[in-house]
């Protein structure tokens, strides 16, 4: 198979990429920009592509098809930055990757921890050598009742994970799972939003589920809220968010994902205007802490999506593997 890559980042993801297109037999190529109407007949003579969290449009999917490309995978578990209607109208597969969940499963917890006990407040004024204690008392996560939307294999991890810090714990999902139920109490969303101190998003991103946190919602929290998200941005009604920020109804986010990222993280904008208002709103407050989609980034997480997106495009492209993908999602 010959693979040809987009987005590929030198610094980490190439080491895993010659390791696992020499065990597994594969020929590669790449180049270090996204997909674009520029370089799309790059892949030309190529049989499979392999993007990252860069729009993928119908435009550029019917070049691909027309160049030959059988599949396409993303090296990230989301996929809605690609056109998946128009890769379906092509015939295309599109397939995303897994990786290990302890990872994002460990930082939705640091969040948490982090706004139960104002860590970027402290830092702020421990900056400006203010070490006094007004305005920096925090609440235990311990005594927190924690709500988890989403349960999965990373909701089901952190959920395994709060069991240690002995909080009450409740869930939410459109398919419960009896090791859930070992675990936490599923309730439905009003029950959720109602008891929970903290709710933490960890599902994929659908047309049905888009702003399911929005001004509705969100009136139905508890005053005070923390509301952590490492799951996709779009979850959230940023504008709600931010007007809950506020009047005080969220008392602290913890935000790995924001709207409107593509084409924002992972660049560098030093000295450059941001083209996302909410997002420079969001970083003004202290009560907000926002991380650029990193989450995921650990070393064993890059080297399963470099191996997974590899192995993703095999089994499509190998006539031997077919209707065996583990990783195809359409």
């Amino acid at each position: 198979m010959k693979l040809f890559v987009y987005s590929l980042r030198m610094f980490d993801e190439k080491k895993y990429f010659d390791e696992w297109s020499e065990k597994l037999g594969v020929e590669y190529s790449y180049c270090k920009e996204r997909p674009t109407s520029d370089n799309m007949h790059l892949v030309k003579g190529y049989d499979a592509v392999s993007v990252l969290t860069t729009p993928v449009d119908e435009e550029i999917l019917k070049a691909w098809k027309e160049d030959g490309i059988k599949v396409v995978s993303t090296r990230t578990v989301g996929f809605d930055h690609i056109d998946c209607k128009a890769a379906k109208a092509l015939s295309m597969p599109v397939c995303n990757v897994t990786y290990p969940p302890k990872g994002v499963a460990n930082y939705t917890i640091m969040l948490m921890l982090m706004c139960c006990r104002k860590v970027v407040h402290i830092l702020e004024r421990a900056a400006i050598q203010d070490f006094t204690l007004p305005g920096k008392i925090g609440v235990e996560l311990s005594n927190c009742t924690v709500g988890i939307i989403g349960t999965g294999k990373i909701g089901r991890t952190v959920l395994e994970h709060l069991k240690g810090f002995g909080c009450k714990l409740l869930a939410y999902d459109l398919y419960p799972s009896d090791a859930v139920k070992e675990m936490a109490e599923y309730v439905d969303l009003e029950t959720l939003y109602r008891e929970c101190d903290i709710i933490s998003l960890h599902m994929p991103s659908t047309d049905e589920n888009f702003h399911m946190i929005n001004e509705n919602a969100l009136s139905k929290m508890k005053d005070g809220v923390i509301l952590i998200n490492t799951a996709r941005g779009n979850l959230i009604d940023s504008k709600a968010m931010i007007a809950a920020l506020k009047s005080g109804k969220i008392g602290a986010a913890g935000l790995d994902v924001i709207e409107d990222e593509f084409g924002l993280y992972y660049y560098d904008y030093i000295g450059k205007p941001m083209n996302n208002e909410e997002l420079a709103v969001l970083k003004s407050f202290p009560n907000v802490i926002v991380t650029p989609h990193t989450a995921f980034y650990t070393v064993e997480a890059v080297d399963h999506m470099v191996k997974n997106s590899i192995l993703g495009c095999m089994y499509e492209v190998e006539p031997q593997n077919q209707e065996k993908n583990p990783f195809r999602v359409l």
